[in-house]
């Protein structure tokens, strides 16, 4: 007898609670098709439901929340030049990251330990977005020729000063209390805690139970250097960006753009592209996260991000173009051109 794979994810209501736990701890988490489905299916159900009140998601495991999309999934797809499962998955995710942001009752998202991607759009959109000393949130899809996606380009356009676009540009995560002062979560807990305040959430008052168990933030390094990061990321331009950052004495500005200049050039103009339309609400930028990401697929350094970073694992990417200054403005625009037919529609 074969034994039969585990369940993707775990659901279970206790008391006034809907708990969603993401169960792939082996791979952090990582959500599937499969997975945004069945969460999805819950929070319809669930929002109907008078016995839940408020909902919890969670990640199975020690590692953390969720290390975000099934990238390796993707990727064959795109090897195999078949768009459907893209097509799906993106469409699909990005519908319950805006139905997160709206959702009628309270949804705490417990971003313990890593947070990558996919996992900030489970988490970051929700009403009560919880992070503890553990906590290792960040959006690094630049550096898989990628852009950040399920609204992190809203998330990070609307972060203090140029905090976000240093985030963004970098791929480099950041701690919990950098995410309070982002604006990527709103509580902090010690890990010790997390147990006490999920039978506290058993109670139906997710005001309370944080009131009763969070504590303030400690200090974020990030924000501590915003003073060099707004002045050397103002601006529409990576290059000048870059320059301005090899200008600085602080070293942290020299590491800053040694991370950048591996980056995939044209990930790096569309994220700050992307970043500096300044999309009003999440809907616009998901919207606008769809066109790219699919073209992505086909145009630009996706396939081959990916293949450096988990499937040959060489840490060599080709990039193409693999110079900033080869990346024309006619090619970034037309990342972004609608999609026609295929256009998400989120915000109508």
């Amino acid at each position: 007898m074969t034994t039969p794979a585990p369940e993707q994810v775990l659901l279970s209501v206790e008391g006034a609670l809907g708990r969603i736990t993401l169960n792939r701890p082996k791979a952090i988490n990582s959500l599937t098709l499969e997975m945004v489905r069945e969460i999805t299916a819950a929070l319809r159900r669930w929002s109907s439901d008078d016995q839940v009140q408020v909902v919890l998601i969670e990640g199975a495991g020690e590692r953390g929340l969720c290390a975000g999309g099934d990238i390796r999934a993707l990727y064959d797809a795109a090897k195999a030049q078949d768009d459907s499962l893209p097509k799906a998955f993106w469409s699909e995710e990005y519908r319950l990251n805006t139905m997160l942001a709206h959702y009628p009752k309270p949804v705490v998202g417990l971003m313990d330990g890593v947070c990558m991607g996919g996992g900030v759009g489970i988490s970051a959109h929700g009403s009560h977005r919880v992070v503890t000393e553990r906590t290792k949130i960040g959006m690094p899809e630049v550096g898989i020729g990628f852009v950040p996606d399920v609204g992190g380009t809203f998330l990070l356009s609307q972060a203090p000063g140029e905090l976000g676009t240093h985030l963004a540009l970098t791929g480099a995560p950041v701690g919990g209390a950098d995410a309070v002062a982002l604006g990527l979560a709103d509580h902090y807990l010690p890990s010790e805690r997390i147990d006490d305040l999920v039978k506290a959430l058993t109670t139906g008052d997710a005001d309370a139970a944080l009131a009763r168990f969070a504590e303030p933030a400690p200090e974020s390094p990030v924000a501590a250097q915003r003073e060099w990061i707004d002045a050397a990321y103002a601006g529409d331009d990576v290059a000048e960006i870059l320059a301005r950052l090899r200008a600085r004495p602080e070293e942290a500005a020299g590491k800053a753009a040694d991370a950048i200049e591996s980056k995939s050039p044209t990930s790096l103009k569309l994220t700050l592209r992307a970043l500096r339309s300044r999309p009003g609400t999440l809907e616009v930028a998901l919207d606008q996260e769809f066109r790219i990401a699919l073209r992505c697929l086909t145009a630009g350094d996706f396939v081959e991000g990916v293949r450096a970073t988990l499937v040959d694992k060489d840490r060599d990417p080709k990039w193409s173009p693999n110079r900033l200054d080869d990346v024309g403005e006619d090619q970034v625009q037309r990342f972004f051109a609608p999609l026609g037919a295929d256009e998400l529609g989120l915000s109508g």
